[in-house]
């Protein structure tokens, strides 16, 4: 015999959207991220970030979509190719101060004003985005 339980709560949660799910899945990720790459190769704010990345930024518009894809609720196409992020020690090979950390999450503001009409979805990435960023600084200033 099973136990009673709330079915309601359950369907919610069933129902709620991911926001991959939100965000258009694949093609609205994948939009984003070359939103935010578009972004880092031509703005002179980023510079100091765009320095970082190899000439050609297409492995890395790849990872940051296989990465986001899992991060925002769909597939976790990252983990399942390259293992676990394990983004701190990935980026501790790159100098990170404010500076950098400050212009990535500028370019991405810039991808998420484009790229996500909703408001309150596009306050609750930047929220999140904000605080990945602030976790790769490894360098003072």
């Amino acid at each position: 015999m099973q136990e009673p339980h709330d079915h309601d709560h359950e369907q919610d949660e069933a129902e709620a959207p991911t926001p991959y799910a939100l965000l258009g899945g694949d093609e609205g990720v994948r939009a984003l991220v070359d939103r935010f790459y578009d972004e880092m190769d031509t703005a002179e704010f980023a510079r100091t970030i765009r320095a970082l990345h190899p000439a050609s930024l297409d492995e890395s518009r790849e990872k940051l979509w296989l990465f986001l894809c899992g991060w925002l609720g769909g597939p976790p196409r990252y983990i399942e190719r390259f293992g676990h992020p394990r983004l701190r020690a990935r980026h501790m090979p790159f100098p990170i101060a404010q500076a950098q950390s400050d212009a990535w999450m500028s370019c991405m503001r810039v991808a998420l004003a484009a790229c996500v009409p909703e408001v309150e979805l596009r306050d609750a990435l930047a929220h999140a985005l904000s605080q990945l960023a602030d976790h790769m600084r490894n360098r003072a200033g």
